[in-house]
């Protein structure tokens, strides 16, 4: 199954494709991040976010997406603005025909590290051992979204 993980954001949304396999084995087809100038205004910045990811997903033609749920404790302001760039993933998602899966930072470092208080270098050592990677995924927002996409594949199987 082919499976597109998201670490939802505005100024920066990571993605990840992955392949996984029966066995428990994954293996990466793409990652990256989108990145929208903070210059621009909300609206612009949903339309980049849903325009590339329109593109990775016919290019890649995952059949699930998975998405890390928000975790604010504080700020407000950045919820709002992350929620808006969720809903335009969540709405691509459902565009497309996806399985859609959603799961908290807490599932995520449970499902990698077996560990619910796991901090990110362990989430990301994990995403490079799991996925065979000769180095962790840079930036920190591509490896989450790898992570999502590995925890679903350990759980959805």
């Amino acid at each position: 199954m082919r499976i597109l993980g998201i670490d939802p954001g505005t100024g920066i949304l990571g993605f990840g494709v992955i392949d996984a396999q029966p066995g428990g084995k994954a293996r990466m087809i793409d990652a990256g991040v989108i990145r929208t100038p903070s210059t621009e205004t909300d609206s612009q910045r949903l339309l980049t976010i849903y325009n590339e990811l329109e593109l990775i997903i016919k290019e890649h033609k995952p059949t699930i997406m998975s998405v890390e749920k928000l975790f604010f404790a504080q700020n407000v302001t950045t919820a709002m603005t992350v929620s808006q760039a969720r809903g335009v993933v969540l709405l691509l998602g459902e565009k497309n025909n996806m399985e859609l899966y959603e799961f908290t930072p807490l599932q995520i470092k449970q499902a990698l590290t077996g560990y619910g208080r796991a901090d990110k270098k362990q989430i990301q050592e994990m995403v490079k051992i799991l996925l065979n990677l000769k180095e962790v995924p840079k930036p920190d927002d591509c490896a989450d979204a790898l992570a999502a996409a590995i925890t679903c594949s350990i759980t959805v199987r």
